[in-house]
């Protein structure tokens, strides 16, 4: 199974992640924040070409290999994203700013 996302733009991108924790090989842009939530987990096309999303989601259909590839590295890419580590991480920034204040 593969997802397409070719967005133009993405404040976040969950439905990456959210594909990606499911076992989804995904294919995606590099617009907004997705590259940065993707990282190395997903091939990459331009979202305005439909020949190249056409050409990406065969490959993840047609080569076993590269899907099987693509989802191991969707499901190890998610785990460093969790709501535990956002509710940290604003912590942290409320805690630097009270500090400098």
């Amino acid at each position: 199974m593969s997802r397409t996302y070719p967005s133009l733009y993405e404040g976040f991108g969950l439905p990456v992640l959210e594909a990606m924790a499911s076992g989804t090989a995904v294919v995606t842009s590099r617009e907004g924040s997705l590259e940065e939530i993707a990282g190395a987990a997903a091939l990459y096309v331009d979202p305005r070409d439909a020949s190249a999303i056409g050409d990406a989601i065969l490959e993840v259909v047609t080569d076993p290999a590269r899907r099987a590839a693509l989802v191991a590295a969707g499901q190890e890419r998610v785990r460093a994203f969790s709501w535990e580590a956002a509710a940290r991480q604003t912590i942290e920034v409320y805690e630097r700013v009270a500090a400098s204040g």
